[in-house]
């Protein structure tokens, strides 16, 4: 973190990257001096509502966020900014968003919470787009012309307000992680389940956190066992609102790779579920993807996988996989870093975020979630050290069926087969 003295001073002449959070009212035109070094610029949890046209003078900037702030518009300014590929105005008040007012390098765009009705014609032009959050706005429908975003991999358009989803989204060749509950097109069904009182409840050591949360140890004494507890940040999350994510945490039924719901909090202004304590042998398979893998994961630069590890990790998250679809519920987020796994490669599929209930008479919800789990076969075969006996052939196959770019043909998780 920088701060305005600094940069008013002149001794961050030269830096890549500036991140000032300081209320600012009016941009900073002291940054125009950072022109010709800048490659990431942070302005978030400011009180910014425009961006000068000037900005359009750097032309290494690859990175730049506006998260927590007054903008009302999509600003124009970036337009001839060429290098630019990640833009962010999470949680504004954005209302507007003109045509061809982006350069077309765009990979990763975020205009989650805003308040958008309508996207441009041009958001077709931006054919490089691989990650599109949307949640949390006021879209009625998609434009037409997205269907030309060949490698779009990652959207969420949870929390809007959209009849349908358009049949070309189900067919776009990249597309692998898809949420949209919170819409008339996916209603969750209300569950009947068992609650508990939050008064009811010691809460522990936090275990962990997330986007829509963080988990404590804590136990119940109703329960007589030690429990999981999640509570979840507020009713609407970057990924859609809590009480949808809630009702499919609660839908998917018992497996042997899913963590078991115990309960959920009775409190209605409590939002929370109780689950099953994962031993602390358990950790995540991978991290989250960053600013260069945008839609991929990462792991540890030593990470290796035995091919053992990698069928045993396939064949149960395919297991649980068909078990939720059975459902007519996709889950995603289907990602390393959403599974748990113990040096035995016992493992589970976790945080259900991003999970959807779809039309059960439509299996390209199934098969774009068949493309993520050839993303995670993928990136687990890459890390392996054996590259050509039987075992590794036959997962290469199954990872190759699964990310044919013609969705149709791939298969379901209930035809894949393993050693």
């Amino acid at each position: 973190m920088h701060t305005l003295q600094q940069l008013l001073s002149g001794e961050l002449q030269g830096i890549k990257e500036l991140k000032i959070s300081e209320n600012l009212t009016a941009f900073p035109m002291e940054i125009l001096n950072l022109a010709e070094s800048l490659e990431i610029l942070d302005l978030s949890n400011n009180q910014l509502c425009e961006i000068p046209q000037e900005i359009n003078r750097f032309k290494n900037l690859k990175i730049a966020f506006f998260s927590n702030n007054n903008f009302t518009k999509v600003p124009s300014a970036f337009r001839e900014c060429e290098n630019l590929t990640m833009l962010g105005f999470k949680a504004n008040k954005i209302e507007e968003f003109d045509e061809d007012i982006l350069p077309l390098g765009i990979s990763w765009l975020i205009l989650t919470d805003n308040k958008l009705k309508k996207l441009p014609d041009s958001i077709g032009k931006l054919t490089k787009l691989q990650k599109f959050p949307l949640a949390g706005n006021e879209l009625t429908e998609l434009p037409q012309t997205m269907k030309e975003c060949k490698n779009l991999e990652l959207i969420r358009l949870s929390a809007n307000k959209l009849q349908e989803l358009p049949s070309w989204l189900l067919q776009l060749p990249k597309l692998s992680w898809l949420a949209f509950s919170g819409n008339p097109c996916s209603v969750s069904p209300k569950i009947v389940h068992k609650e508990i009182s939050y008064k009811d409840l010691q809460i522990g050591e936090l275990l962990g956190s997330g986007a829509s949360g963080e988990i404590f140890k804590g136990s119940c004494e109703e329960l007589q066992q030690n429990v999981a507890i999640k509570l979840f940040k507020g009713a609407i999350t970057s990924d859609g609102y809590a009480e949808d994510e809630m009702n499919a945490c609660l839908s998917m039924g018992e497996h042997p790779n899913l963590i078991k719901v115990l309960a959920k909090i009775k409190e209605p202004e409590r939002l929370g579920l109780l689950l099953e304590c994962i031993p602390t042998s358990y950790s995540n398979l991978g991290n989250p993807p960053n600013f260069e893998t945008c839609t991929r994961d990462t792991y540890e630069e030593s990470q290796i996988f035995t091919l053992e590890t990698i069928n045993a990790v396939a064949k149960s998250i395919a297991s649980v996989a068909a078990h939720l679809h059975e459902k007519n519920l996709m889950h995603g987020d289907l990602y390393a870093h959403n599974i748990l796994i113990n040096e035995e490669s016992v493992c589970y599929l976790g945080d259900f975020g991003a999970a959807s209930f779809y039309d059960a008479n439509n299996n390209s919800y199934e098969k774009i979630e068949v493309r993520a789990f050839g993303c995670l076969l993928d990136d687990m075969l890459s890390r392996s050290p054996i590259k050509e006996n039987e075992l590794y052939n036959s997962l290469k196959n199954l990872r190759e069926r699964c990310l044919n770019e013609d969705v149709q043909s791939r298969p379901l998780f209930s035809q894949m087969k393993f050693k």
